[in-house]
């Protein structure tokens, strides 16, 4: 297959597998509506979370993430079948499934994220993490090639409980690399 781009292998990552406890972290939570400082424990407080590590917003591989997370119902329609000239979006909880939360995460700005949900019909929220010190917490890193300084997490999967242990782990281990979407959703099915 001719590709328009690179296949770039990654170094090998150090990053909490299932069974350990996910580093907690407090980023601003971005939403369709507005934004503010959260911590992951605070979502886990209310149940699992599905986190999502992406690359920056525009990019293709972000794009791609989030239209197959819409796609799978794994997060609720943002608006009504009656009403598709509608703003309103429902709280993010509000899956097929009320038992965890997608949430996402990348290095872009909160404003960038509130355009990413909105040009991709995503009801969801999304941390947002400029200087990537999350990834870094995570040991998945990815220094990007031909951008001297500029570093954004490598794309990853972990599904966290209410102890913020985690129940499932996927690192990419090269770039652009997918989870299998399958086994995320059978992971998710039994929460």
């Amino acid at each position: 297959m001719d590709l328009p781009f690179e296949v770039v292998d990654l170094p090998p990552a150090d990053h909490p597998e299932v069974g350990d406890r996910a580093p907690d972290f407090e980023r601003p939570l971005v939403g369709p509506e507005y934004w503010e400082d959260t911590a992951l424990s605070d979502l886990t407080a209310e149940g699992p979370v599905a986190l999502f590590f992406h690359p920056m917003d525009g990019a293709f591989p972000a794009t791609y993430i989030w239209n197959e997370i819409r796609d799978r119902g794994w997060i609720s329609e943002t608006r009504s079948a009656s009403d598709e000239s509608s703003s309103e979006r429902s709280e993010p909880r509000d899956s097929e499934s009320d038992a965890y939360e997608p949430v996402g995460l990348s290095i872009s700005t909160p404003y960038e994220h509130a355009e990413l949900l909105e040009a991709r019909d995503v009801n969801a929220r999304l941390f947002s993490d400029p200087g990537n010190g999350v990834a870094e917490r995570y040991g998945i890193v990815n220094d990007l090639n031909g951008m001297a300084g500029v570093s954004e997490p490598r794309p990853a999967v972990f599904v966290v409980d209410e102890e913020r242990v985690v129940r499932y782990a996927w690192v990419a281990d090269e770039w652009p690399e997918f989870p299998d979407y399958d086994e995320v959703g059978a992971v998710l099915a039994d929460l």
